[in-house]
């Protein structure tokens, strides 16, 4: 078990993580979210030994190993797999395959393999570093925006691989899907503390709205009873044959807890421009083809149509011209062949990968907005600011000191601020944390005109894509459906691997060797049944508590409504001693689950 007590840690005089305890079990899968700026990966070094705690402990078993992956690029190595291959522990050393079942899980080809890791672009290098933690064979995985420079068919592969795993991890993604698809515990920085549940990151989401919605109505009703008691006090201090009663009531008020008024956290908020227009064809692709070597064509005969209202996902695996389509509708690349015909009225919006780069880094925030509306207004560009959270001061910030969150929030901004038709997005949602990636869901959704996006962000494309044009295969194809419908109709080709076939056995079995067999194999699952049993029964439980903790949650908010402290405080303890019900279920089934995988694995029956 690892404890972290009482962890305090700031810098500059602004308190980012206060007072913060947890436990992780073993076998707990932890996602880590909250906003940017909130602690996060603050956290993580800590717990990497990277950074001290300014108090606080950070306690771990005897040998206890942690994989952390970094940011950082120190290869030391000739070749891509050599350099994975130095992460393996000293016993393993022979064990080559490990790294190449691995790389090549991350889509690095046997030539690139054979490279030097040092003249891989960065979104490679990301991958090596990537590999170099999965094989490592640590206790503890720190995962940090893993999917970055990931596509999707690798995004899968890497979830099936976590999903695999048999130690502890704590994930940092701003990928909700592929967060609750790899994970079994959620915890959350909120308000300098830490809040850890059982479950997905949507049920502690919902859990922090109710713990602070009763917070809420529990302050208000306390304010209105202080209120009344003041006046009391006030009304009847001077009445002698009162002054027990107000005494008593003095005596009330000074145990009274002061609940503070929560600070408002506030979220983006914002609409985009759309620019009324009359007809419903926005434009037309006929038989575009585009290469950038003559024997390397990456879209060849590509035929859609876009329209108002249209919500376009371009997906596909890297490096097989999703952006470079990208850049072809917006007129930045001038096709092969074919046409990219355009309503003569149509204001396209841009937003590209590598767009930070041409921000001003002299400019303020509030500058570099106002550069892109009419004569500078200085006070939309300050309003827009403040929708993309650069309030106050904020908005005076250079952009060359902005982390790459708040550069692409910029961006954002310079995007809102122009009024357009037709929207194309690269990545729009890299570098945003959950809360903002919701807020552009929205924004987009309610968007009126077309919008044409690439992402690996599989929330986003269930939540948006009407149409996808897939970057599967030879070449790329139009599907007339949501991103569920894809999944379910066709699925990617390139996501499984080829396999050699299982050769066929050359000695039948006689029917008594088949009786024989079958007869063990019953024997075997029959030898599984109790701790099946058990583990069920274990889930069941769970479920149970999980649904009273609900149940309670509900009370409370009613309970503190109508101001009921006794009940409040009942409810508030069995609430805790749920929670901690639930923990330890949890990690009794984590141990039976183990024992059960192993005894499969272990048999010749396991098929």
């Amino acid at each position: 078990m690892i404890q972290i007590a009482n962890l305090n840690k700031g810098y500059a005089h602004q308190n980012i993580l206060s007072n913060v305890s947890f436990t992780i079990h073993k076998g707990e899968k932890l996602g880590l979210v909250g906003r940017n700026g909130h602690g996060k990966t603050t956290l993580f070094r800590m717990l990497a030994g990277l950074e001290t705690p300014d108090t606080g402990t950070v306690q771990f078993p005897k040998g206890y190993k942690i994989a952390y992956l970094k940011q950082e690029m120190n290869f030391k190595h000739k070749t891509v797999l050599d350099e994975v291959l130095s992460a393996l522990p000293k016993d393993d050393v022979k064990e080559a395959w490990k790294a190449e079942k691995i790389l090549f899980g991350l889509d690095f080809t046997a030539d690139m393999v054979a490279d030097s890791p040092n003249i891989l672009s960065g979104g490679w290098m990301n991958r090596v570093n990537l590999a170099k933690v999965l094989i490592s064979d640590a206790d503890m995985l720190l995962l940090d925006e893993p999917t970055n420079h990931l596509d999707i068919i690798t995004i899968h592969w890497l979830t099936k691989f976590l999903q695999e795993w048999r130690k502890e991890l704590i994930l940092i993604t701003h990928d909700r899907n592929f967060m609750d698809l790899v994970v079994n515990h959620t915890m959350a920085i909120h308000r300098r503390q830490i809040r850890k549940i059982f479950g997905t990151t949507q049920k502690i989401y919902d859990q922090i709205v109710q713990e602070e919605e009763i917070h809420e109505k529990t302050r208000i009703n306390d304010e209105k009873e202080k209120a009344r008691i003041g006046d009391f006090i006030r009304k009847f201090r001077a009445k002698a044959r009162l002054a027990g009663m107000v005494q008593s009531r003095i005596k009330s008020l000074e145990k009274k807890d002061n609940r503070a008024k929560l600070e408002n956290i506030e979220d983006l908020d914002f609409q985009f421009n759309f620019k009324g227009f009359d007809t419903r064809n926005m434009f037309t692709v006929d038989n575009l083809s585009f290469g950038y070597e003559k024997d390397n064509i990456l879209i060849n005969n590509l035929d859609f149509e876009v329209s108002k209202g249209d919500k376009i996902a371009i997906i596909g695996k890297n490096g097989k011209g999703k952006s470079t389509l990208l850049r072809l509708l917006c007129q930045q690349l001038t096709p092969t062949e074919g046409d990219i015909k355009m309503h003569p009225q149509l204001i396209p919006g841009y937003y590209g990968q590598v767009a930070e780069q041409e921000l001003n880094g002299m400019h303020t925030v509030e500058e570099e907005i106002a550069s892109v509306l009419p004569s500078g207004n200085r006070g939309q560009a300050r309003s827009i600011a403040g929708a993309m959270l650069f309030e106050g001061h904020m908005a005076l910030k250079k952009c060359d000191v902005l982390s790459g969150g708040e550069k692409a929030r910029v961006l954002l901004g310079k995007l809102i601020a122009t009024p357009t038709h037709c929207l194309f997005l690269d990545e729009p949602s890299n570098h945003l944390d959950m809360q903002s990636v919701d807020s552009l869901i929205e924004a987009l959704d309610y968007f009126d005109g077309a919008v044409v996006f690439v992402t690996h962000n599989e929330m986003v494309l269930h939540a948006l894509a009407t149409k996808l044009i897939v970057f599967d295969g030879a070449q790329p194809f139009v599907f007339s459906g949501t991103y569920q419908e894809f999944l379910e109709d066709k699925g990617f080709m390139e996501e499984e691997p080829t396999r050699p076939k299982k050769e066929k056995p050359t000695n039948k079995l006689s029917k008594e060797e088949k009786k024989e067999l079958q007869k063990q194999k019953n024997a075997f699952q029959s030898s599984l049944k109790p701790l099946k049993d058990e583990i069920e029964k274990l889930e069941e439980k769970i479920q149970v508590e999980e649904d009273r903790v609900k149940d309670i949650q509900t009370l409370l908010v009613e309970a503190s409504a109508n101001s009921e402290g006794a009940k409040i405080a009942s409810l508030s303890k069995e609430l805790n001693a749920l929670n901690i019900t639930i923990e330890e279920d949890f990690e009794l089934f984590t141990v039976k689950h183990e024992e059960l995988s192993e005894k499969m694995a272990s048999s010749p029956f396991n098929n």
